[in-house]
């Protein structure tokens, strides 16, 4: 098996150090990630500009990468750059959750879409700030869920939440915001953006990835590369000659 890891924590972050290692048994691994922390970066690609790129360690069935750039160019470079076919994307474990429309955001799930975008399966796993450790001990876990439902056979895109203390998996779908945003002054014409989590507007629905990651439960996600709603399509499907 030939697995592909990225992250947008940078390459030398705890958690895709806990993710090479748990990957590492399942086969080949190529890491190609952020020299610099990359997070909110969401599908971003630098084509203007050269971009440094450089390995950083090669063994037996590993080799690294540091890209000076975002996720989804990590994951270009890997497939594109390096010519490579992968079985598997693998993106994380983000420090912080990836939940709700806060995932347009993130660059652990842009990374996952630009591998959808060349034809490969991708699985994104997120953790709270302080829970990376205690989540990776949960991958066994939730792969063994996504193999055992043929999961990346039905959809090629997943979004995993893994809590600190988990007692149950679930497929969840996307919940709604996450975050209260705003903007503070940080001095003369200087700004930054800040806010806090808000509650979820459904707080008993448990198969919300919003709530269910609060709730001990591993939120696994199918996530769509297309952004057409085709319902609307099908609903005025009436064509006007001119």
């Amino acid at each position: 098996m030939r697995i592909l890891i990225t992250n947008d924590d940078g390459y030398d972050a705890l958690g895709i150090k806990l993710l090479t290692f748990w990957a590492r048994k399942l086969g080949d691994v190529t890491v190609v990630a952020p020299k610099t922390e990359q997070s909110g970066t969401s599908h971003a690609i630098d084509f203007i500009h050269p971009t440094e790129i450089k390995k950083v360690h090669s063994e037996d069935g590993l080799t690294v990468y540091s890209m000076a750039s975002t996720p989804a160019d990590c994951v270009r470079f890997g497939i594109l750059g390096l010519n490579q076919k992968y079985d598997v994307v693998l993106s994380g474990i983000n420090r912080g959750v990836n939940v709700g429309e806060d995932i347009v955001y993130s660059g652990t799930i842009g990374a996952i879409f630009e591998a959808g975008k060349n034809k490969t399966p991708a699985i994104a796993f997120s953790a709270f700030f302080d829970g990376q450790t205690e989540a990776a001990e949960y991958l066994d876990d939730a792969y063994k869920f996504i193999c055992d439902n043929n999961l990346l056979d039905k959809n090629p895109l997943y979004n995993v939440n893994i809590p600190k203390k988990a007692t149950e998996i679930r497929m969840t779908y996307q919940g709604t915001q996450y975050f209260s945003d705003r903007f503070e002054k940080a001095g003369e014409d200087m700004y930054i953006q800040t806010g806090e989590q808000i509650p979820d507007e459904c707080p008993n629905d448990l198969n919300r990835d919003t709530v269910a990651v609060h709730n001990g439960i591993i939120s696994i996600t199918p996530l769509l590369h297309t952004r057409t709603n085709f319902e609307i399509i099908k609903s005025h499907s009436k064509t006007v000659k001119l």
